[in-house]
C-alpha cells in the first residue's frame, strides 16, 4: 500500500440532498436514461455533474470517484463497482451532454468542466475519497486535486491516473491525434483502433454519429487545458499504463513522479490504451492507494 506524510485528514463523500432516479439501459454512448439489464438498480443523482452509483455501499469507509476519458461516459466504468473491496464505494462523474445529461450542452471549455467537478466534490465531500481518472480523466483528476489543494478545501487523499500522460506535457500531447479538426471517418478510425468503441457502436450509424460528436466536443475541452508551471500535488499517485499503449507509455507514466511530493507508484498492465477487456473490467484491483487517509 502507498502511504506517506502528505495525506489529507479524513473527509466524507456523500450523495447530494436529492432523491435518486433508478436507471433502467443504454449502450456506451446512448442518450437514453435507461441502462443495460446488468445495470438494473443503478442510482443516478441528477445535478451538475450527475453522480452515478452503480452499486450503493453507503456504509463503505472510502470512495473511488471516477472521471472518464475524452468522448466517454460512465457506462464503461460500471463494472468497476464489482472489482473493489467491500469497504469501497464507486462513484462515477457524468460530464454534460451524455447519458443522464444528454439534453444539456457540452462543456464549453476546460475551465467550465473542471470548475463544475471541483465544486461538486466540495459540496458532497463527507467520506475519504480517491480521485481516479482514465486518459483525459487523469488530467482532470490532477487539475481538480490541484484546485482543491490551492484553496485549502478538503480534497482527495490519493490519486490514480490511468493511460494518461503527465499534464505538464500538454503542449506535446496536442500535436498528436486525434484532432478536433479531423473528419468523422478519422475520429471513428482512432476510436476503433484505440479500443474506445465496441463493435456494437460501430455497427449502428446513429451511435457512430453520437460517438463522433461526443469525442469532438471533449477534444475542444481538452485542447483548452493549460498546465500551470510548478503545480505539484501533496498526494500519493498510482499510475497505470498499458504495455502496448503507443502514447501513454512507460516514459510518460514515470513523468508523473515530477508532479507530486508524495509517493508515485507506476504499474504496467497488459494491452493498449484501454488494456485488455478483462483488465479493464477489473481495473480497481490494480489501483494501489492507501487503505485509509493519514
Amino acid at each position: 500500500m502507498l502511504s506517506g506524510p502528505h495525506i489529507r485528514p479524513p473527509h466524507r463523500l456523500e450523495e447530494p440532498n436529492r432523491s435518486p432516479r433508478r436507471a433502467g439501459g443504454c449502450g456506451r454512448f446512448e442518450h437514453s436514461s435507461d441502462l443495460p439489464a446488468q445495470y438494473e438498480g443503478v442510482e443516478v443523482y441528477e445535478g451538475k455533474p450527475a453522480l452515478v452509483y452503480p452499486r450503493r455501499r453507503p456504509e463503505a469507509s472510502r470512495v473511488f470517484v471516477c472521471l472518464s476519458f475524452c468522448g466517454g461516459g460512465t457506462s464503461p466504468m460500471h463494472a468497476w463497482s464489482r472489482a473493489v473491496p467491500d469497504d469501497v464505494e464507486v462513484v462515477l462523474v457524468c460530464y454534460p451532454g451524455r447519458e443522464s445529461r444528454y439534453g444539456e450542452p457540452y462543456a464549453a471549455d476546460w475551465e467550465e468542466l473542471a470548475s463544475e467537478v471541483t465544486e461538486a466534490l466540495v459540496s458532497f465531500v463527507r467520506r475519504p475519497y480517491v480521485l481516479v481518472g482514465h486518459s483525459m480523466g487523469g488530467w482532470l483528476a490532477f487539475d481538480v486535486a490541484a484546485r482543491l489543494q490551492r484553496s485549502t478545501r478538503p480534497g482527495p487523499y490519493g490519486l490514480v491516473v490511468s493511460a494518461s500522460e503527465p499534464p505538464s506535457g500538454w503542449a506535446d500531447q496536442q500535436t498528436r491525434p486525434p484532432f478536433v479538426t479531423d473528419t468523422d471517418e478519422q475520429l471513428l478510425a482512432w476510436m476503433r483502433d484505440s479500443g474506445q468503441l465496441s463493435p456494437v457502436v460501430l455497427a449502428e450509424p446513429d451511435l457512430r454519429d453520437m460517438a463522433v460528436s461526443l469525442l469532438r466536443a471533449d477534444l475542444r475541452v481538452s485542447d483548452s487545458y493549460r498546465y500551470a508551471p510548478g503545480t505539484v500535488l501533496d498526494l500519493d499517485i498510482n499510475v497505470l499504463f498499458g504495455a502496448e499503449d503507443p502514447v501513454a507509455d512507460r516514459t510518460a507514466a514515470h513523468g508523473w513522479r515530477d508532479l507530486t511530493r508524495g509517493r508515485c507508484r507506476v504499474t504496467e498492465l497488459p494491452g493498449g490504451h484501454f488494456y485488455t477487456p478483462d483488465v479493464w473490467a477489473t481495473l480497481p484491483r490494480y489501483m494501489t492507494v492507501p487503505s485509509s487517509p493519514r
